[in-house]
């Protein structure tokens, strides 16, 4: 409507509902509730239709190139989807997120004390360690935390000739430098026992300034630093380090198209990159 009232306008479609079921078909169907254990019926959109009139509409104000129109050389990527089993506490704390979930729904308790929010909040934090939830718990040797350890540290074997670097994204638990848990420590602490060298893994969370930060993208472009962790908000769009760049870890939501555009660059040395995400969280 920013762009083209004036022509949606002449067509009709200035309203939301008339563009909607000009150009939009709605389908309900199940998908799975915000506390992970049951389906609720769900109205989204399924498709578009009338897609040469959209797309004439579109062209008018935009200049579509996508990638394979522009023929850059870039790396092939493989995807890969890691798939971790729940722990028995994992399965066990997922149940009383339904319940709480259910008396939410009932209105049994006040909004101020529990709500789907922080349901939805303790179900990400359960998805991700169940350490997030307490700290007490026992480390999970089979949890996605673990399962990434595993393949940081058989990448940084694989190709130590090289001095390939890799990125480990996390957004839920980052370092907080208090002596509570997080997983930013857990897995530098795991990955420097089995060997890789201290001064070779950091974080960007370190780099608290812009002369800091070029300082470390360098050392991640020459291969001195060869795995780096940090949230999508701060290593994202303008993290420039994709030399030497050979995998991509995600270890919790979101995963956005500019993670992957770390890696997925012209220049590089690799030609074949990994992107992996470390289970599909339903929360």
């Amino acid at each position: 409507r920013y762009l083209q009232y004036d022509t949606l306008a002449q067509n009709g479609l200035q309203h939301f509902d008339s563009w909607a079921s000009t150009f939009g078909e709605t389908v309900t169907a199940l998908e799975l509730a915000p506390e992970g254990t049951n389906y609720r019926a769900k109205t989204r959109f399924a498709k578009f239709y009338n897609l040469p009139e959209l797309m004439h509409m579109f062209r008018e104000v935009a200049d579509i190139q996508t990638a394979d129109m522009l023929k850059l050389p870039v790396p092939k990527v493989n995807y890969h989807n890691i798939k971790t089993k729940p722990s028995e506490i994992q399965t066990e704390m997922v149940a009383s997120l339904a319940k709480r979930a259910e008396k939410v729904r009932a209105r049994l308790v006040e909004p101020n004390i529990d709500n789907m929010l922080k349901i939805t909040n303790d179900g990400r934090k359960l998805a991700l360690d169940q350490r997030m939830i307490d700290p007490m718990l026992p480390d999970d040797p089979d949890s996605k935390v673990n399962a990434c350890v595993d393949n940081v540290y058989r990448i940084w074997e694989e190709h130590a000739d090289t001095k390939a670097t890799q990125l480990v994204f996390c957004d839920l638990s980052t370092p907080k430098n208090d002596g509570t848990f997080n997983v930013y420590d857990d897995m530098r602490e795991k990955l420097i026992a089995r060997g890789i060298p201290a001064e070779q893994i950091r974080f960007i969370h370190e780099a608290t300034t812009d002369a800091q930060k070029k300082e470390l993208f360098g050392k991640v472009r020459s291969g001195e630093v060869r795995v780096l962790f940090g949230s999508t908000p701060k290593m994202g769009a303008g993290t420039n380090v994709q030399d030497r760049l050979i995998a991509i870890h995600n270890l919790d939501c979101p995963w956005r198209p500019s993670d992957v555009g770390r890696i997925l660059r012209t220049f590089k040395i690799k030609k074949n990159v990994e992107v992996t995400d470390n289970g599909k969280d339903n929360f």
